[in-house]
């Protein structure tokens, strides 16, 4: 199923503006949350294409909104890519252990970003 709407849920304004920008001008429709609870209502309401997800946001961090998700009947089949500043490997492992079908780590490049949505598209 090819991917045409994409929820960006991140804390950081910055983060959001520059994730839009990019899958805006490469023919994505985009919504935001600024945060893991705000994200899985959004996420539950529009059922995305795909899901980039921030970890480190107040409330519901991003591994424990992937964990929610994947574990949802109304959102476990959408894809989740962790976007994040945590560039551990443990954090990776952990990341896809909640659920998330891949992980990139911040600033993100856009070319390796958008192969990656390809890939799971």
């Amino acid at each position: 199923m090819p991917i045409k709407t994409v929820l960006i849920i991140d804390d950081s304004p910055t983060e959001r503006h520059i994730l839009s920008q990019l899958l805006l001008g490469n023919g994505f429709q985009v919504s935001t949350a600024e945060n893991g609870e705000e994200g899985i209502e959004r996420a539950r309401q529009t059922k995305p294409d795909l899901i980039l997800m921030d970890v480190v946001m107040p409330g519901a961090n991003g591994f424990q909104a992937t964990r929610a998700l994947s574990k949802d009947e109304a959102t476990k089949d959408i894809p989740v890519i962790i976007c994040t500043t945590k560039n551990q490997e443990t954090d990776k492992v952990w990341g896809m252990r909640q659920g998330a079908r891949d992980y990139i780590t911040k600033p993100i490049n856009g070319p390796t970003l958008l192969a990656k949505i390809a890939a799971l598209g």
